[in-house]
C-alpha cells in the first residue's frame, strides 16, 4: 500500500504516523497546524515521524499539534511501535526506539498475528521536590512536578468531579513556574492499585488519555506512598496498566489500534507547499 500518512489512536489519543524520509516535505510548525486541523486538515492530536537515527533501532519525532515538538508520548510510542511492525519496517517484537526524552524499548502483545497492544519500558520517573505547590488565580494548589522525559504538573485531589479542567489545565500549562511549559494532570487514588485522572496536555489541550500522564500520575501516587508498584491508571479514553518499581522506573502497557491509512490530495498538499 502507498500512503502518506496513517492514522491510529491509543484510547482515544489520536496521532497520524509518516516517513519523513519519504514524505517529500519537511514538518514545519505552520504544515503540522495545518495538518492536524480538525476542520481543515486531516486532523489529530499531533504527528508521529519516523526519522534516521545511529542511536537505536529507529527513532521518531513527535509534534503537538500547535507546531511544538515534544520529548516523549506513551501512547504515541505504543501507536509508532504498531506502525513499525504493521508496515514492514520491522520483524520482531521488541525494540529500541529514541524520542527526544531518552531511548526507550518496547515490546509487542499480538492477538495471533495482528498487534494489538504494546508494552514500553518509559524510563525512570525524577521528581522536583524543589515545587511542591502552585498558586493559581487565589487557590494553593498541592502538587508533585515529575519528569518522565518530559514535564509534567501532578495535583492530587479528593474528587475529580470538583475539578474545571477546561478552566485550571491551561493555567498550570502556562504558569510561570514552567518556562516551557508543562502537561497538566488531576488526580483522585481510588485505592492501592487504582487511580482516576484528567488530562491536560501542553501543546494539546484536553486529552482523553495520555501514556507519559499516565505513568506521571503512577510515580507521583507511589512516591506519596498512595499506591503499590502495579497501577491501573484509568482515563476518560481507557485505561493503561503502569508498573513502578522503588528506583521509579516505569513499564507502561496498553491497546492500540490502527485507523486508517490515506495520502495528502493534491490541493491539500500544494497548499502546505504554499503553491
Amino acid at each position: 500500500m502507498t500512503f502518506d500518512f496513517v492514522r491510529s489512536h491509543g484510547l482515544g489519543n489520536d496521532y497520524l504516523v509518516v516517513d519523513a524520509t519519504t514524505l517529500g516535505f519537511d514538518l514545519t510548525p505552520e504544515r503540522v497546524r495545518a495538518i492536524c486541523d480538525r476542520h481543515t486538515g486531516i486532523g489529530s492530536d499531533g504527528i508521529l515521524a519516523l526519522v534516521p537515527t545511529d542511536q537505536a533501532d529507529f527513532a521518531v519525532r513527535i509534534l503537538n499539534p500547535d507546531g511544538s515538538e515534544a520529548e516523549k508520548s506513551g501512547n504515541g510510542l505504543r501507536i509508532f511501535a504498531k506502525f513499525l511492525a504493521d508496515h514492514g519496517y520491522t520483524h520482531r517484537d521488541e525494540f529500541t526506539i529514541q524520542t527526544l526524552g531518552g531511548i526507550v524499548r518496547a515490546r509487542l502483545l499480538r492477538d495471533g498475528e495482528r498487534v494489538v497492544a504494546v508494552r514500553v519500558d518509559m524510563g525512570r520517573a525524577t521528581i522536583d521536590r524543589r515545587l511542591t505547590q502552585l498558586e493559581v488565580e487565589g487557590q494553593t494548589l498541592p502538587v508533585v512536578v515529575v519528569s518522565v522525559g518530559n514535564p509534567h504538573c501532578v495535583v492530587l485531589v479528593d474528587d475529580l468531579a470538583r475539578i474545571d479542567l477546561f478552566h485550571l489545565g491551561p493555567r498550570i500549562e502556562n504558569h510561570p513556574a514552567f518556562p516551557s511549559r508543562t502537561n497538566v494532570q488531576f488526580a483522585q487514588v481510588l485505592g492501592r492499585r487504582e487511580v482516576r485522572a484528567l488530562i491536560w496536555e501542553r501543546g494539546a489541550g484536553h486529552t482523553l488519555a495520555s501514556g507519559s500522564s499516565a505513568c506521571a500520575v503512577a510515580a507521583a501516587s507511589y512516591d506519596r506512598g498512595l499506591v503499590d508498584g502495579e497501577v491501573t491508571v484509568r482515563m476518560e479514553g481507557g485505561d493503561l496498566a503502569i508498573g513502578i518499581d522503588p528506583d521509579l522506573d516505569l513499564v507502561m502497557t496498553g491497546p492500540v489500534e490502527e485507523i486508517c491509512a490515506g495520502r495528502f490530495s493534491a490541493d491539500f498538499r500544494a497548499r502546505l507547499l504554499g503553491e
